[in-house]
């Protein structure tokens, strides 16, 4: 169950407390460096979060937007930290209309693999008609 004492939360402890991040020290360095803003505004990790608030969290792997629905000071399980918010309308929608489009899933090869060999080269110019240098 939420806190329901928490009445004055931290947006860092709040991410940190909903699961946006694994550490505290992950979503201060997120809210510093402008990935997150709250009401459309550039804040500080020490922003003090409101029930209704909108909280637009832009991250490598993910982009939502998501409103405050409780306080809590305190990670709990995810089934609880789920209740903290609730994503909104838009956000499910850019989000289902990404995952439709396979936006940013052109030209994605996993990290370190290093350059195509020869034969995935052949396979890249077959495919994409393409001559390559």
């Amino acid at each position: 169950m939420v806190n329901e004492l928490d009445s004055k939360c931290r947006l860092d402890k709040w991410l940190w407390a909903a699961r946006f991040f694994k550490t505290r020290s992950l979503a201060t360095a997120a809210i510093e460096t402008g990935k997150v803003h709250v009401d459309a505004e550039r804040v500080k990790p020490a922003k003090e979060v409101k029930i209704e608030q909108v909280i637009h969290i832009r991250n490598r792997d993910f982009e939502i937007e998501v409103s405050v629905q409780a306080l809590s000071n305190i990670r709990k399980g995810a089934p609880e930290a789920a209740l903290l918010f609730t994503e909104t309308p838009a956000s499910i929608a850019k989000r289902e209309n990404s995952k439709a489009t396979g936006e940013g899933e052109h030209a994605l090869r996993d990290r370190g693999v290093g350059r195509p060999t020869k034969r995935q080269m052949r396979d890249i110019k077959k495919f994409t008609g393409g001559s390559f240098g």
